[in-house]
This record gives C-alpha cells, sequence and structure tokens, in this order.
C-alpha cells in the first residue's frame, strides 16, 4: 500500500493544503480524517496528508487503485467504512466515466454522517498554485451577501455575446445553498468553492456552453471556447444540443440521456470566487468564477430541497455572462456590478 508520507510532492502545493487542511475544513488534533486519492493525484494527495499530520489529526488514507479497478463504480467498502470513524473526509480523485455513481454514494454516506467533506475531484497542480490559494474567508463574506441578495429572486435573465439568452423562475420552497469554500456539517463542499446555488423551478432558452464541461468530459475537452456546445433548454429539459465539434455533442447527448431526468436542469448556480480572473479548462475551478453556470441531472435535492433525483450530474459554464435580477442588471461582462447592492465587491 502507498505510504503518503513518503511521497514527493511539489512545494508550491503546500500554501493551497494548509488553506484546504486549515481554513476550509479547520481539522483539529483530536479528529480523524479520511483521505481518498489515486495514483494521478496522489502528490496532491500527499501534501493534503502532510498538512493533516502536522495539524495533529490522525489519519485514514487511500489511493483508490489499491483497492478497486477503474472506473470505480461502486465506492470500495474499505473507504465507506473507515468514513464511519471519521469526522472529516477529503475526497482527490480525476474523475473517469462512469464512476459518478460511486461519488453519489460516498456524498450521501457524507451527509448521513454529518463530515466536514471536501470533493476535489479533478484539482491538478495549476488549481494547487492559484485556486486553492483565494482568502477562503473573504469568499464566504461574499458569497454570504450573494445568498442573501439571491433568496429574494423570483427570476433571473442570462446573456452573453456568444449567443446565450436564458430564463431562470424559482421556486421560494427549494433552498439556495452557499458553498464558500469554509466547509461545516450541514453542507459538504467542492474546493476550490465559491459559488451559491439552488434547483430552479423553470428554465427556458439558449445555454451557450463556451467556458467548461464537467465531469470526465472536462479532462477529455477543456475550455470550449473555440468549438462551443449549444443547448436549447425547454421547460427545464435539454431539447437540442449542437456543437461543431460533433463528437462533444454527441457525448454530450449520451451523458444527459444515460438515465431519467438526466437531461433536467437541476442546479443553477452564481460564481462568488473573485480571486478568479480566467478560465483555465478545470470545472471545478472555472466553475467558481464570476458567472452563471447549469448543471443536468440530479438536483441535490438533500441540500436545496428538490424532491426529484438523477443517477448523473454534469456542469457546463457559460464566459462573460450579462445578469438581470428581476429586471435589475447585477452582472456585466462576468463582472459584478460595483454599485447598489453589489458595492461590497469591489474591495477584493
Amino acid at each position: 500500500m502507498t505510504d503518503l508520507a513518503s511521497v514527493v510532492y511539489d512545494p508550491e502545493f503546500q500554501a493551497g493544503a494548509r488553506n484546504a487542511i486549515r481554513t476550509c475544513l479547520r481539522i483539529e488534533p483530536h479528529e480523524r480524517v479520511l483521505l481518498v486519492t489515486d495514483r494521478r493525484s496522489q502528490e496532491i494527495g500527499a501534501s493534503l496528508y502532510a498538512e493533516i499530520r502536522a495539524v495533529g489529526a490522525a489519519c485514514e488514507c487511500f489511493v483508490i487503485e489499491e483497492l478497486a479497478a477503474r472506473p470505480t463504480r461502486q465506492m470500495p467498502p474499505a473507504v465507506l467504512a473507515a468514513a464511519e470513524r471519521c469526522q472529516v473526509g477529503i475526497y482527490c480523485v480525476h474523475a473517469q466515466p462512469g464512476e459518478i455513481s460511486s461519488r453519489m454514494q460516498l456524498t450521501q454516506t457524507v451527509e448521513r454522517l454529518r463530515l466536514r467533506y471536501a470533493h476535489m475531484v479533478n484539482v491538478d497542480p495549476e488549481i494547487m498554485r492559484s485556486g486553492m490559494r483565494a482568502d477562503y474567508l473573504k469568499v464566504d463574506e461574499i458569497s454570504e451577501r450573494v445568498l442573501r441578495l439571491a433568496r429574494s429572486a423570483r427570476s433571473m435573465r442570462i446573456k452573453t455575446d456568444a449567443g446565450t439568452d436564458l430564463f431562470v423562475a424559482f421556486d421560494p420552497k427549494l433552498r439556495w445553498i452557499k458553498t464558500s469554500g469554509i466547509i461545516t456539517p450541514e453542507n459538504w463542499c467542492n474546493l476550490p468553492a465559491g459559488e451559491v446555488f439552488t434547483t430552479p423551478a423553470l428554465v427556458q432558452g439558449t445555454f451557450v456552453i463556451d467556458g467548461t464541461i464537467g465531469d470526465y468530459l472536462c479532462d477529455k475537452y477543456g475550455s470550449l471556447e473555440n468549438h462551443p456546445l449549444v443547448v436549447e433548454v425547454e421547460n427545464s429539459v435539454a431539447r437540442r444540443i449542437g456543437s461543431t465539434n460533433l463528437e462533444l455533442a454527441r457525448e454530450f447527448d449520451d451523458y444527459i440521456h444515460s438515465g431519467p431526468d438526466s437531461d433536467r436542469v437541476g442546479e443553477f448556480a452564481i460564481g462568488t470566487n473573485l480571486f478568479l480572473t480566467r478560465i483555465i479548462g478545470n470545472l471545478i475551478q472555472d466553475e467558481k468564477i464570476p458567472g452563471i453556470h447549469l448543471a443536468f441531472g440530479d438536483p441535490y435535492g438533500s441540500q436545496t430541497g428538490a424532491d426529484w433525483t438523477a443517477p448523473t450530474h454534469i456542469d457546463v459554464i457559460a464566459r462573460r455572462c450579462n445578469v438581470w435580477m428581476d429586471g435589475i442588471p447585477i452582472m456585466e461582462d462576468g463582472q459584478f456590478f460595483v454599485e447598489g447592492a453589489f458595492c461590497f465587491l469591489q474591495d477584493r
């Protein structure tokens, strides 16, 4: 079995690892931590392990290929058993096709046990040197203010120069959730972090995905700026898909038709991490840039209160969004307005 203590890693990872362990998860010396990584991510996993040990906490570590063949469609029993003994969890693994079922199995366990949990899927060296170094106390402050404003919204309109023209309506009975990097037992969080999201009541119009796409397709296609994916949404369901990259269009179509309600918009989100300024082609970070992203599939109903589920969840990002909330402009060309309600955003 791999001893993460013996794995050599880039010392530039350490600032991001320290942020994850001490600021985001706030691990204490008396706690026990579950850390799951894979061979591709094990240097990042080793930097997280070193910081956990520096805090003085106990850690149960797993390299996923040492427990099961990839792609791993069921979370290995040893991981789920270890979760029962821990107060904190970290999953730092690169996604492979078909593995979302195992990841959902782990997050369901996390929610049942109320672990503080960092979901670090597809985190790479660039993210450790950039997004993981953000000031998450400031991101949390900004996210809280956006959350309070979003909770009052009845609808939003999103337009981009690339062709997005989308109307979104909200149900006041469905909760808005903040995932700002300050992780609590109530809501697990992706790292890097910075968004507020809900399950929309209605989505209608055109969404041009010229940013990044999620799950294992992210690793394959990266930035979509030169070959956007265009999705026509009717009554919250993807009806027509087009792209000059025919392989991308086919794979996305296959993905969102792989299970019941996989083609339904389950998440509408506003990125709130002002420390991120450019698309890098990795969705786990790109979706936190100020702007709008959607996800087709599972609505995270345990958090938002949505009463339906889906076996998949894939996020998609539009660049440089213009956004109106109940007719009032709140974002222009991917930048929050700094007047009125959003004056708090001018000081990073």
